[in-house]
């Protein structure tokens, strides 16, 4: 098991910028997979970025080319750089983690981000 702590979120303009983080309690090194999913109001919870095996990365479509993920492995940290932000893009976002061999979820309590003018 693994705790997961975000923070960054926040309100910002149309066209902004906003870094998330997410800080786990032990060495992010060999966890599965890691990454980030959000759900806004009335949705599923989607997924937005993942790390695969290693430094591989997996992106939904609608955030390609906008948002990067990265990761800070002596600070057991994942990052979501979010640039040009869109109304659309206002959800909770979760941070998550699959451990063990059947891939156990661990989440973040979320953290709100909301992109309005």
């Amino acid at each position: 098991q693994v705790q997961l702590v975000e923070s960054g979120g926040g309100l910002v303009q149309p066209g902004g910028s906003l870094r998330l983080a997410c800080a786990a309690s032990r060495s992010i090194f060999s966890i599965n997979a890691m990454g980030w999913y959000r759900q806004a109001p009335g949705k599923e919870r989607e997924l937005v970025a993942t790390f695969t095996s290693g430094t591989s990365t997996n992106y939904a479509d609608s955030v390609k080319g906008r948002f990067t993920i990265s990761r800070d492995n002596a600070k057991n940290t994942i990052y979501l750089h979010m640039n040009s932000l869109k109304p659309e893009d206002t959800a909770v976002y979760y941070c998550n983690a699959k451990i063990g061999v059947i891939n156990v979820d661990n989440w973040g309590q979320g953290t709100q981000v909301t992109v309005s003018s």
